[in-house]
């Protein structure tokens, strides 16, 4: 029984390390294209269909300004990720599941390294960009998933309003 639990840890470890590039702390721009995957809160959007420029500020209180955006169904927007303080953060979208079982995942292996286009991993002092289409109409969250400030309230919220008829 202990070597089947020792497997299945083992190969959770194989597929996180391999789904999340686990190398160090900070994050690397993708090599090629980006695949787009549709997700509940939309899909990677087209730097060249982005018509406005959405700019949040990361700070060490551990909050995101603004913390509430609204958005359009159909409309993708670059969000400009601004770390204000002095340690990594970073901005991951999703919706509240799925941000807090990604920060669970977080604690256990604290250096995962990110690669998704709904995320961007920013260290002091610099910006990332999130280039997303929001094509779902909904309430959706993002959030730093970096050990201990997910918990301390480091999240925010998205609300896609439908189109109009």
């Amino acid at each position: 029984m202990n070597t089947i639990k020792s497997i299945a840890a083992w190969a959770l470890f194989c597929w996180t390390t391999a789904t999340f590039a686990h190398e160090n702390a900070h994050h690397h721009p993708a090599k090629g294209p980006v695949i787009k995957e549709q997700k509940d809160w939309g899909i990677a959007g087209d730097a060249k269909n982005a018509r406005r420029t959405i700019t949040v500020s990361m700070t060490d209180d551990m909050r995101f300004a603004p913390s509430a955006i609204t958005v359009q169904e159909g409309e993708t927007v670059r969000l400009r990720a601004q770390n204000k303080g002095k340690v990594l953060h970073e901005i991951v979208i999703g919706t509240k599941a799925e941000l807090a079982q990604h920060a669970e995942l977080m604690k256990k292996f604290p250096a995962m390294e990110h690669d998704e286009p709904y995320m961007a991993h920013v260290r002091a002092g610099a910006q990332g960009d999130v280039v997303w289409q929001f094509n779902r109409a909904g309430s959706f969250d993002f959030a730093c998933l970096i050990p201990g400030h997910f918990e301390a309230g480091m999240t925010g919220t998205i609300t896609v309003v439908p189109r109009k008829p």
